[in-house]
């Protein structure tokens, strides 16, 4: 089954190709990119949930093809920080949406705290013959003194995943997707169209 990803993120894309493409199962599901689509729009996030944009960026495209797709949103959940910057990581430090600048006002606001724990929560939203349903995924952490690391993006520098002592950013993409919280969203979607499949053929 293929399922068109309503992102233009590559990081993002690269990341639910692998994790899709090593489930093999008898309704494997194929990622395909925007761009892979023949789509060329950026889609707004103007709501204040990660819910409500992934619903947006899903629904976007499904009228636009009427094909089944899914979208993502995530935010960083900072416990010192009152969640922040949550629905608004991507533009934490403005709207030209800067991975350094916004890592740079995050650890300047932890600069004088004690509590470093934080979590990345990730949103899908999968729409299927006009049908939404939305999965979530949580990874819990901290976050650093200092940048570690050289792969990833956004805040991977920053973020060490409970269970490691390696940043995501010092992780591939395989070792990332154990702890990932896109993916464990992702398994959830891949469960139910499995299911869905099934159920369809019986």
């Amino acid at each position: 089954m293929k399922l068109i990803f309503a992102s233009n993120n590559q990081h993002k894309i690269e990341e639910l190709k692998a994790f899709a493409g090593n489930k093999s199962d008898s309704y494997p599901i194929e990622v395909i990119s925007l761009k892979e689509a023949g789509i060329d729009i950026d889609i707004p996030e103007p709501h204040e949930t990660l819910e409500e944009n992934a619903s947006e960026k899903s629904w976007t495209i499904y009228n636009l093809t009427g094909l089944a797709c899914f979208s993502e949103d995530t935010g960083l959940e900072i416990e010192a920080l009152n969640g922040e910057p949550g629905v608004k990581s991507a533009r934490y430090a403005g709207e030209e949406r800067s991975f350094k600048d916004n890592i740079d006002r995050v650890l300047q606001r932890l600069a004088k705290k004690t509590n470093r724990r934080a979590r990345f929560r990730a949103v899908i939203s999968l729409i299927i013959d006009g049908k939404e349903t939305q999965f979530q995924g949580i990874c819990n952490g901290k976050i650093l003194e200092a940048p570690q690391g050289n792969e990833g993006f956004g805040y991977d520098p920053i973020f060490i995943p409970d269970g490691s002592n390696r940043s995501f950013a010092e992780m591939g993409v395989d070792e990332k997707n154990q702890f990932n919280h896109r993916t464990k969203a992702a398994a959830k979607l891949i469960t139910f169209v499995q299911n869905m499949k099934a159920n369809s053929t019986n």
